[in-house]
């Protein structure tokens, strides 16, 4: 992202003042509600126009909406075969019993959970394995127990090189590290990245 990046509808919410560079692995994005963590994300998915400026994104992109729904009918073993490369579906039905996600449940009878369960294994398993890759997840911890949430963090640190991800997120604890932090706050969008940062010390400047 380039000096000058604005995001918002009509006006800014808010604009980068230096250059922004993020590669492989997991960078947060914190701010208060409504102040354009949303907005920031279908910006950078380009399905909204920057208010100015300009950024640049190099790999395969996905968006996951915090809202995201299904056909209520279809389970999740049938997404997963529409949706997923043929090479990827074991590994993602493997995850799913892991989870205790029911896989042949139709979609309109998982719980908020298990639904969030089941668009975060669609979209980590549509990366593409050789790299490339550029995940922006909304709110993807919605709904999801302690167990659950590990495992996919888990999965994000083993695909670290291949795979970029920005989240947006509500820390639910102070000892959350979060080394590599985009931070929205009074109209301006900054990045702050330290290898001791954590959730206590970033939640002082919201």
């Amino acid at each position: 992202m380039h000096p000058g990046f604005a995001i918002g509808y009509g006006t800014a919410l808010a604009r980068l003042e230096d250059e922004v560079v993020l590669g492989g692995g997991t960078h947060f994005l914190l701010a208060r509600n409504g102040r354009g963590k949303t907005t920031l994300l279908r910006t950078l998915a380009r399905s909204h126009k920057p208010v100015a400026g300009h950024f640049d994104t190099v790999g395969f992109t996905q968006y996951l909406p915090e809202d995201l729904r299904f056909d209520p009918e279809i389970p999740a073993q049938t997404l997963f075969r529409m949706l997923l490369p043929k090479v990827q579906r074991a590994a993602a039905l493997a995850l799913a019993e892991r989870l205790e996600l029911d896989v042949r449940k139709p979609y309109g009878r998982l719980s908020t959970g298990n639904r969030r369960k089941t668009s975060l294994i669609l979209a980590e398993y549509s990366v593409r394995p050789s790299g490339g890759n550029i995940l922006l997840l909304d709110e993807p911890f919605s709904g999801l127990d302690v167990f659950a949430r590990q495992a996919f963090e888990d999965l994000w640190r083993h695909s670290a090189t291949t795979v970029l991800r920005l989240v947006s997120c509500h820390p639910d604890y102070d000892a959350m590290e979060m080394p590599s932090t985009l931070l929205i706050e009074n109209g301006t969008l900054r990045y702050l990245h330290a290898a001791n940062q954590s959730w206590s010390g970033l939640k002082k400047l919201l």
